[in-house]
């Protein structure tokens, strides 16, 4: 089997044993420890067809890796056969067209620096090194999303290799119900080995400003705060972190400082009408810093669990819950404000879901040390667990372990029946089942 499969590939084929096999298999969560049969880095499309093909024929799991990030470490399938995509991660720009070509492996943090290099950009997450493929296929939460809309809104048209191996362009012309599906399904209908993205005239300036406060003494200014999100501009979005005892309140403004300075300024006025903050940070920023700004505290190597929820608005109880911060081993948590371009496209327009959304929740915990995996993971259960009662959905990408109950929080029954008729279409054998899968229909 070995051999055949190498004398399909042009890139690598990594087994046990192999140098680099180790490294290769290792993913953004270090909780995730499982060992592929083979690992094939692929290094152009027809590798991806190869390997399909080959998994399929020998009935073996298939994992697909771009960058990683996958809480659940769906890319890693034990004993089966992980498509690695990073050494296709080429971007090119057609600046005329205002257009990025981007292979499948890519990361953020490619597609960022060359769109900026002649003045463009398009949405793309918080974080360099997380994969486009991943972020996009979910929906594609960034800095840029209440002006652009989310990364998936942007895609003009997908490559994608499929359970038949065959090779396919979707886009609203080219199987529409494919690229309906794609944006926002996830993985679930094939291997993206290129998205093509609008982009669109940005500066390359971003402002950021936080305002502490204990949580203990944060209530008033974190209603006020949430007030001043209903009219913010859509240069502003709105962001909150808690870790430990200290909440930081504030924004991260993309677009001409001057009108960013003022944002900033009543902000920090409205906030001094509820109480002074501890303290503040207001920094300025290139966009492609920006991008580049939390990714060391999102560093690989560490063990890490999550769970999200949609908030619909952020009342006062809700507030009170997130605040309630009695117990150890806490995740932190972070609040980001929907809203703008976001809301705007038709829901029925994509198989995202969660437009109405007003504030995206999610509680995280980082860790060490193997021992308090349970520990960890049951507090940021538990705390996440008050919010349910005010939740309205999740985030695909920020769902973790919930299996079938996650992936209904996710999707209407609307939209999980038309998903389910275009993944019996295109994958009726579910042979890409690692991921928030949605089932085959019956027919």
């Amino acid at each position: 089997m070995t051999t055949a499969l190498n004398a399909m590939i042009h890139g690598r084929v990594l087994q046990p044993g192999n140098d680099d096999y180790d490294s290769s298999r290792s993913v953004w969560n270090a909780m995730v420890d499982r060992r592929p049969r083979y690992i094939v880095q692929c290094s152009e499309t027809a590798d991806v067809v190869a390997a399909v093909r080959f998994a399929t024929d020998h009935g073996l799991d298939v994992g697909i890796r771009c960058g990683g990030h996958g809480i659940v470490g769906h890319a890693v399938p034990e004993d089966g056969l992980m498509i690695d995509l990073r050494p296709m991660g080429e971007v090119s720009i057609d600046a005329r067209a205002r257009r990025a070509r981007v292979q499948g492996g890519a990361l953020l943090g490619a597609l960022d620096a060359a769109a900026q290099a002649v003045g463009l950009a398009t949405t793309a997450g918080n974080v360099s090194h997380t994969g486009v493929g991943g972020l996009t296929l979910g929906g594609g939460m960034g800095w840029l999303a209440r002006q652009h809309g989310l990364s998936c809104d942007n895609v003009v048209s997908f490559e994608i290799v499929t359970a038949a191996g065959e090779t396919l362009r979707a886009s609203a012309d080219s199987h529409p119900d494919l690229y309906w599906a794609l944006r926002g399904g996830g993985g679930n209908f094939g291997v993206v080995t290129e998205f093509e993205f609008a982009l669109h005239p940005e500066p390359g300036l971003a402002l950021t400003a936080e305002f502490r406060y204990p949580v203990t003494g944060a209530r008033d200014a974190m209603r006020r705060w949430r007030d001043l999100n209903d009219d913010a501009p859509r240069q502003a979005t709105y962001s909150a972190t808690i870790a430990d005892a200290t909440v930081a309140l504030g924004l991260v403004w993309v677009g001409d400082p001057g009108d960013g300075d003022a944002q900033v300024s009543a902000l920090a006025e409205g906030l001094a009408e509820a109480a002074g903050p501890q303290s503040s940070a207001i920094e300025r920023w290139s966009y492609v810093d920006l991008q580049r700004r939390e990714d060391d505290i999102e560093a690989h190597a560490w063990r890490r669990y999550w769970k999200g929820h949609y908030f619909s608005e952020l009342g006062d109880e809700v507030i009170d819950a997130v605040l309630e911060r009695d117990g150890d081993d806490l995740p932190n948590v972070s609040l980001q404000a929907y809203g703008g371009a976001i809301a705007e496209i038709p829901d029925e327009q994509t198989a995202f879901s969660g437009r109405d959304t007003a504030f995206e929740f999610v509680a995280a915990s980082k860790w060490h040390d193997a021992a308090e995996d349970e520990r960890r993971m049951s507090a940021a259960r538990r705390y996440a667990a008050t919010m349910d009662r005010f939740a309205n959905g999740v985030y695909v990408n920020a769902l973790a372990d919930e299996g079938v109950a996650g992936v209904r929080r996710a999707y209407s029954d609307a939209k999980l029946e038309r998903l389910s008729t275009v993944k019996r279409h295109y994958d009726p054998g579910n042979v890409f089942h690692h991921n928030q899968n949605i089932t085959p229909s019956a027919g």
